[in-house]
């Protein structure tokens, strides 16, 4: 078994310094600007982007890179993080990184500040052996995952690709080990789709039925009729589809008024048996045989959404595989389940994995990571890198 590199970079030094930096979506400018101080002196070329739209925030971003030619392998994440919520349930301030019985405490200590402390202490010690000319090594980092993911990930790497940027793996680090860190790596995700359907009666009176129309019982059957059979058994790669609705809202605060319209909101985690095309068809197929010629409804998919993807080059997929086993002495499953993460984004560039730590406290209070847990996936990381640029010309 080959053997683990002693680590000099500390991924915990790291992680205090960007979970001090407040950054609840959008607002990531200070955790972005501290993590562009610490490249920069390890000699990564940091730039980072603000990107705008209509009726969203401003968000900062960041792209480091460092060396030149092929291979390039770019790391994925976010240093936006969810609100805190109430701070006094927390054990520790949700913004302190303090660190008790081996555990980190804070928001994004997972979810994934962790993850880019342990890749950036990874890629450090990477480099300190070996010549920066030989091979390309980025960091793709948006302040926009947490929140619509319109002004980050996805405009960034527009951004990188009009300037020639091209690349040839990626790692995101979400959270995806279910127990501990090694359990799985993320090789794919199902698709999202959203979307609204309507059902427009006659507003009236209650005590006059037959002066209006009333669009609840139509609305019922058609979301009966989308929940009456499976979309798919799934298959030996990704788990079975599913359509869940979200709210059902009529808009009507009276006891007395028949409402004029009725709505159900819906979302669709599909597999690789579907795309947007198929399954909008397959929606107004259904929908239409339940309504018969009475009923006047509408169906409206929100935009945008996403397909489902698989990754299966052997460099990436496998060369993680080896490396989680060289570390933990165990493989990892190759997972598809979960939701949707910006490797939606990235996959449309190069082939993408995601892989981080243990994802059982993102999102909740006192978050935290197990201090030993940043240290194996510290030496993952250095394991893989040191693989998948195997062949440079080493100065240790």
């Amino acid at each position: 078994m080959p053997s683990i590199p002693s680590p000099i970079s500390d991924p915990v030094a790291i992680l205090r310094d960007l979970i001090t930096a407040p950054s609840v979506t959008p607002d990531a400018g200070e955790a972005i600007a501290r993590l562009a101080r610490i490249l920069e002196a390890a000699g990564f070329d940091c730039e980072t982007v603000t990107f705008s739209a209509p009726g969203t925030s401003d968000v900062v971003n960041l792209y480091a890179r460092i060396g030149q030619g092929a291979p390039h392998l770019t790391f994925g994440g976010h240093v936006d993080v969810v609100p805190p919520g109430d701070a006094a349930g927390w054990r520790h301030d949700p913004f302190s990184a303090a660190i008790e019985d081996g555990r980190l405490y804070g928001r994004g200590a997972v979810d994934m500040k962790g993850g880019i402390a342990a890749f950036v202490a990874a890629a450090l010690d990477h480099l300190a052996t070996r010549r920066p000319g030989a091979g390309t090594l980025s960091f793709l980092i948006t302040g926009d995952e947490e929140g619509p993911s319109i002004n980050g990930t996805v405009k960034l790497l527009r951004w990188a690709h009009d300037r020639g940027e091209r690349f040839d793996a990626a790692i995101v680090g979400e959270p995806t080990n279910p127990q501990a860190v090694g359990d799985a790596i993320k090789v794919g995700r199902r698709g999202s789709l959203s979307g609204t359907v309507t059902v427009t009666g006659r507003q009236g009176h209650v005590a006059y039925p037959h002066l209006a129309e009333n669009p609840i019982p139509g609305l019922i059957r058609l979301m009966g009729a989308l929940l009456a059979e499976p979309l798919d058994a799934g298959n030996e790669r990704f788990q079975p589809s599913n359509l869940e609705f979200v709210s059902v809202d009529v808009g009507n605060p009276a006891w007395n008024v028949i409402p004029g319209t009725a709505r159900a909101r819906f979302n669709i985690r599909f597999n690789d048996r579907w795309s947007r095309p198929t399954l909008d068809a397959w929606l107004r197929a259904r929908l239409a045989a339940a309504a018969g010629d009475g009923l006047a409804w509408t169906l409206a998919l929100e935009t945008p959404s996403s397909d489902s993807f698989l990754t299966v080059d052997p460099r990436l997929v496998d060369g993680l595989g080896a490396a989680i086993e060289t570390v933990t002495g165990h493989r990892p499953e190759l997972s598809t389940g979960g939701g949707t993460s910006d490797a939606r984004f990235i996959k449309d560039y190069c082939p993408v994995v995601e892989f981080g730590l243990v994802g059982q406290t993102m999102h909740q209070v006192d978050e935290h990571v197990p201090v030993a847990d940043l240290v194996t996936l510290t030496a993952i990381y250095r394991v893989f890198l040191d693989g998948f640029f195997d062949g440079a010309d080493r100065t240790a």
